[in-house]
């Protein structure tokens, strides 16, 4: 009988990982869409605008493909496609070879979005995910801090560098769970019994019906929703709003984009120190403590944001942006734990597929708005209007927090 690694040791290890490979890919990515490939703010947008979509259009088809069929199978095809993606992105300098690769990697993404929480809360159990989860968050910043000084190095040679070697150990990843990754609390439907198209229409009616009888979880994806419409446009405008509006600090002989990386291996190392502080202060198994959680979170970010957006000087902005990053990285662990608390099993997956989903239809309607407003008015008025897209889902979480659910409901809904 062919033996597994320890399932959380697994997850700790992809978590972190993937997170180093991506980082060392993605620190300079839109340096590199911007003055290598000469993308103009329209097609940088549009690149955005078509990972988002794919996103869209494939995240819930395959999570129920990791319900129905094998949730290791999902998270290796998805590590391998993300990989690829990017490989092709760094390899060919071009506007129609990027959208190919977001197409790509985003596929890859949607695989591996929901089925690996999923599993994991299969393999330890519903009780330790919300551990595991946060333990993930924290190994996957530690990763991000050392692919962001990879990336520094790399960028430093030829900034194409780092995309195509992150590239194509990030696939690489995929041998590592095919041979370590075991499977053993999940049971695929029978081959004998299996109608592919039927079975993936009842989880998804059934993942349908959980959200629509769960006030609780329709209140999740709507935060996800607002989440979305903010952090795509954030996301692609502060590099744009520092460069516009600061001049950098020379570095010795190092190339401009080494700033980058630093605000990023920085943000990180903060962003790590509070999630652990907020852990401590969080029970991920109880409702209402990582629902306040998450409000105490997002009502700090919106100030934040708002913050670096009115900011005058370098340093200034430079302080804000580290509380930007830390509580915007601090959210995703416990709205994860938030998510797991209220699904059962048979339609993990799904459910989670679902929470992205709808992260992405936020990503897809906000970022262009964000956008618009950029170029329209200012980069300033911009970011605040995005931070001013999050504030219904404060009181939403407030909402959330006063009400409390019997701990034997949870999970079972």
């Amino acid at each position: 009988m062919k033996k597994y690694h320890n399932p959380l040791k697994v997850y700790l290890t992809i978590r972190f990982l993937s997170s180093l490979l991506f980082s060392v890919i993605v620190t300079v990515n839109l340096v590199y869409q911007a003055t290598v490939v000469g993308l103009n703010p329209l097609q940088l947008v549009l690149v955005g605008t078509v990972l988002e979509i794919t996103s869209f259009l494939f995240e819930i088809p395959t999570g129920i493909i990791a319900d129905v069929y094998s949730r290791k199978l999902s998270v290796i095809i998805g590590i391998l496609l993300i990989g690829l993606g990017f490989t092709i992105e760094g390899t060919f300098p071009y506007f129609t070879a990027i959208l190919l690769a977001q197409v790509v990697w985003g596929i890859g993404f949607t695989f591996v979005s929901g089925a690996r929480e999923a599993w994991i809360a299969d393999e330890i159990g519903e009780e330790k995910a919300g551990q595991a989860f946060s333990k993930g968050a924290q190994l996957s910043l530690a990763g991000s801090f050392i692919g962001i000084a990879i990336n520094m190095v790399l960028a430093n040679i030829n900034i194409r560098l780092p995309i195509i070697l992150g590239g194509i150990l990030y696939s690489c990843q995929s041998l590592y769970l095919y041979f370590f990754m075991g499977e053993n609390n999940f049971h695929p439907t029978p081959v004998s019994k299996r109608d592919s198209f039927i079975k993936m229409k009842e989880t998804l009616v059934e993942g349908l019906k959980l959200i629509k009888l769960s006030p609780i979880l329709i209140t999740i994806m709507i935060t996800g929703l607002i989440f979305g419409s903010f952090s795509e446009g954030f996301d692609r405008l502060w590099t744009s709003f520092m460069l516009n509006n600061f001049d950098f600090p020379q570095i010795g002989n190092l190339k401009p984009v080494i700033w980058f990386g630093i605000l990023a291996m920085i943000a990180n190392i903060l962003a790590l120190l509070t999630i652990h502080y907020i852990d401590k202060k969080t029970d991920t198994t109880q409702h209402q403590s990582t629902a306040n959680s998450l409000l105490v979170i997002n009502s700090l970010l919106v100030l934040a944001v708002i913050g670096f957006a009115l900011s005058g000087y370098f340093v200034i902005a430079i302080v804000f942006y580290f509380l930007v990053m830390m509580f915007k990285e601090a959210r995703n662990p416990f709205y994860d734990a938030w998510a797991n608390q209220n699904v059962n099993s048979k339609v993990r997956a799904t459910v989670f597929s679902m929470c992205s989903q709808v992260n992405a239809v936020g990503q897809i309607v906000g970022g262009p708005i964000l956008g618009i407003i950029a170029i329209a008015i200012s980069l300033r008025i911009s970011l605040v209007a995005g931070a001013l897209f999050l504030i219904p889902s404060i009181y939403l979480y407030y909402s959330s927090g006063r009400k409390q659910l019997p701990s034997s409901r949870l999970g079972k809904l």
